[in-house]
This record gives C-alpha cells, sequence and structure tokens, in this order.
C-alpha cells in the first residue's frame, strides 16, 4: 500500500509544481486586446527575489507555438530559479505595430509587480524563438528606453526583412499591405536598429535551418559586436528549425548547459 501511494506521488506531484501558475490580461481595460495574456510561473525558492524572462514564442506572426515555445521553456526557465512570463501576444492582422505594442507594455507589468511578484526588477530578459526572437529583439531595439530588456536570449530568431534572408511568411503577416514599403522593411530588419542600449545577448541556432537562414542570426551578431555589446552566437551543426525545449533535439543538454552557463557570466544568475 505504501510502495502505491509512493507512485501515486510521483505522479501527482510535478502536475502540483505545474498548478504554480498566474494567468492574467495584459490589457484588462481594453475589449480590443482581450486576447492579450501572460502566465506567470513561479520559482520554487519564491521567497528569494529572482530574474525574470518574459518569453514570446514563435509562430510567423499567424499564431503561437504556445507550448514548446512557451509554457515548457517557462517551466524550465522557472526550475532554474526564475520568475518565467510567457506572453501570449495579439496577431498584427494588418497593424504590425500590435507585437511589440503588447511585449511593452508586459516589460512594464513585470517591473511595476516586481514586490508583488518577489522579482529584481534590474534583471528582467527576454526570451524569443523563430518570430517570437524577432519580436524579442525589437524590444531590444526599438521599445522605448524605459522598456528594454536587460538581456535576451534569441533561439532561431527572425532577424532581417531582406528578401535574400527574410522568413517571407513573417514578414507578409506582420507588415500585411505594407510588405513593400521599404522604410518598414528598414525599421524590422533589426540588425539595422541595434544601438548602445541593446541588451547583451545570447544567440542559439543550427546550421542547416531551411526556415530562418543562419545569416539573420549573424547579422544580428555582428551588429552587436560593432556597438560593443556582449554577445554570444552558438551555431549547432544540425537541428534545422523549431526545436525550442524538445528532448529530441541533438543538443538539448548542451543547449541548456550553454544557456546557464552564459547567463552566470553575464552576472544574471549566481
Amino acid at each position: 500500500m505504501r510502495s502505491v501511494l509512493l507512485l501515486l506521488l510521483s505522479f501527482f506531484t510535478p502536475v502540483i509544481w505545474a498548478q504554480n501558475v498566474e494567468q492574467s490580461k495584459l490589457w484588462p481595460d481594453k475589449q480590443n486586446a482581450n486576447e492579450a495574456e501572460i502566465y506567470i510561473y513561479h520559482p520554487k525558492e519564491s521567497d528569494k527575489v529572482a530574474p525574470a524572462v518574459l518569453i514570446c514564442p514563435g509562430g510567423g506572426y499567424s499564431g503561437l507555438a504556445m507550448d514548446r515555445e512557451g509554457h515548457d521553456m517557462a517551466k524550465w526557465y522557472a526550475s532554474n530559479g526564475f520568475v518565467a512570463v510567457v506572453l501570449k501576444y495579439r496577431m498584427p492582422k494588418g497593424v504590425h505595430t500590435v507585437p511589440l505594442e503588447d511585449a511593452e507594455k508586459a516589460i512594464s507589468v513585470l517591473r511595476e509587480n516586481a514586490d508583488k511578484w518577489n522579482l529584481d526588477k534590474s534583471k528582467v530578459g527576454v526570451v524569443g524563438s523563430s518570430a517570437g526572437g524577432h519580436l524579442a529583439a525589437s524590444l531590444s531595439t526599438l521599445a522605448k528606453d524605459i522598456n528594454r530588456p536587460d538581456f535576451a536570449i534569441l533561439y532561431y530568431p527572425v532577424i532581417s526583412f531582406d528578401n535574400k534572408m527574410a522568413h517571407q511568411g513573417s514578414k507578409k503577416n506582420l507588415l500585411g499591405k505594407n510588405i513593400d514599403n521599404e522604410k518598414l522593411i528598414d525599421y524590422y530588419s533589426l540588425n539595422k536598429q541595434v544601438d548602445d542600449k541593446t541588451p547583451k545577448t545570447l544567440l542559439l541556432l543550427s546550421y542547416d535551418d531551411r526556415v530562418v537562414p543562419p545569416m539573420n542570426s549573424i547579422l544580428y551578431y555582428i551588429a552587436l559586436n560593432e556597438h560593443h555589446i556582449p554577445a554570444s552566437l552558438h551555431m549547432f551543426p544540425n537541428g534545422g528549425h523549431g526545436w525550442g525545449i524538445r528532448y529530441d533535439f541533438a543538443y538539448y543538454q548542451e543547449v541548456k548547459d550553454l544557456i546557464l552557463k552564459w547567463l552566470r557570466y553575464t552576472q544574471i544568475i549566481d
């Protein structure tokens, strides 16, 4: 009987941990922004002041990979001592400013609730994958100074809207009818928007990514380097696109180790 109880507890404990999540509307007073939400995952040692990450899932600005590039990542970051917040941002649907508005609002909400959620408002970073990486890089380069993150971790990000290397789906969905507007193409080619206030950044990608060409990350890394922004780029020999935090990614453990090592090196965590 005792062994059966222990077995049952082993199944239910992860569920109890998974329930340590808050869900909140990002714009509670805006009827036309009801879709935008945040999910707050708290670390187990919630009595300690913790760093935080805002997680932006990918999906080509047409939908969101909320599990593998959202909730699954949040659970891992929370298990490593972060307040991890998944952003369910609105799709542009012809209004290209909408996703960044949500991301800026989310960063603002995190810092405003630093005491409530026991987080260090000087260590609020952004994590983004694919098109979510484009949003995270937009937050790092285009946002008002007060809403910029303190660090960024970008997984196989969309960076450039130059036709030679753009992810055409993300470009089309974000720009809509403005897809040929050269000013907007340059504006959202984020390697061209890096400045001295862009945060330190870790870039993770695969050489054989046929969805978002690796040159996206390389150009962003070069721009960071030119502005003397601390940056690291790690390109794995294979893996393609969209691996997020999947167990079947060949370098699953290496990715986790690299991230934690970088976070320690940059003094985000001890």
